[in-house]
């Protein structure tokens, strides 16, 4: 993968500092205290949602330009740690407070999820998305399905007991059960073939808006801190227990356009596997995760409601753009491959 293109000052002198030099500059600090003082626009802020991103990705596949050595250095840890605050707090603002009852915790997480009255994405795409629109939802998707699992999986070392067997055991499905092919990710990967879009790792990220940034960043913080392994497993089973509906309007929707079986074959997986999932990660996931750690239940329902707050961030900007007649990608350019 190769390092993505700026969009502001942070992210400018960030990519050439990780490219060219080996310590960070004053000019990359400096860009991140001035974007800590516009704290409303952070879930949507460009320069901001792909610095951290940038600085995240060192933990999962890295650049081409960039030295491995980077990915602990002690001050751009602390460059991430600064934007990382800013992010929490932006969307501790968006979900608002979180209140817990004596209820089971996969009680809870249902309910979390019918109080939800974000958008429906899924169904606009299923009666009238357009191709054009179904390539740039696709573009918007390929942040985080091209690596597909694996920011919840970093929880994984975090657990243990029951908890832990839960969660491998949904994760050995999103790897494709030991088949490589079989992938989540390399299923999307062919999606996005059959769609005419590059489908190489990090390939569209310049064309990806800050909602598909700031959406993958929310996963990785939850995953990447043993503070927030509650959060990581509330979004898991927020993600698999409101998924399998919609794959299905998403199929339905593919097959409107003329697309058949080989092309929707990841969201007919999804639709079977997050069915199975449901119980999985509600119950046996998180319920023996509460059952063991009580005083976590807020950040489990916390995590749920991050999952469901930053899929409507998302919708939102796909849908307005669209509504306004204009595209919902930060470059109006081919996406053909």
């Amino acid at each position: 993968m190769h390092l993505p293109a700026a969009r502001g000052p942070l992210s400018e002198f960030l990519v050439r500092d990780l490219a060219t030099r080996p310590e960070l500059s004053a000019r990359t600090l400096e860009a991140a205290t001035r974007l800590a003082d516009a704290p409303a626009t952070v879930l949507t802020n460009e320069d901001l949602q792909l610095s951290l991103a940038v600085c995240y990705e060192l933990h999962y596949r890295g650049f081409d330009e960039v030295d491995d050595a980077w990915e602990w250095d002690p001050q751009l840890i602390g460059l991430r740690a600064d934007l990382e605050r800013l992010h929490l707090s932006a969307l501790r603002a968006l979900v608002g407070p979180v209140r817990v009852t004596d209820e089971p915790i996969d009680v809870q997480l249902a309910a979390a999820i019918a109080e939800d009255d974000g958008p429906s994405l899924s169904k606009f795409m299923a009666r009238e998305g357009s191709l054009e629109q179904w390539r740039e939802y696709l573009t918007l998707r390929s942040v985080y399905h091209l690596k597909e699992g694996d920011p919840h999986t970093f929880a994984i070392p975090r657990l243990s007991g029951r908890t832990k067997a839960a969660m491998v055991e949904i994760q050995a499905d999103e790897y494709g059960g030991g088949s490589a092919a079989r992938m989540h990710s390399e299923l999307f990967a062919g999606l996005m073939r059959d769609l005419d879009l590059d489908s190489t790792y990090g390939a569209l990220w310049d064309d990806a808006p800050a909602a598909a940034f700031s959406s993958v960043n929310t996963m990785s913080l939850f995953g990447l801190h043993r503070r927030w392994r509650g959060a990581a497993l509330g979004h898991l089973a927020t993600v698999e227990m409101t998924s399998s509906e919609p794959s299905r309007r998403y199929s339905a929707g593919l097959r409107r356009l003329g697309f058949d079986s080989s092309t929707t074959v990841f969201y007919d997986e999804h639709v079977e596997a997050d069915a199975v999932h449901e119980q999985i990660a509600s119950v046996d996931m998180c319920g023996a995760f509460v059952q063991e750690n009580p005083e976590l239940a807020e950040d489990v329902l916390f995590g749920a409601r991050s999952s469901l707050a930053m899929d409507g961030v998302a919708a939102r900007h796909l849908l307005g753009a669209w509504g306004e007649g204009r595209s919902a990608l930060t470059r109006e350019t081919s996406l053909a491959a």
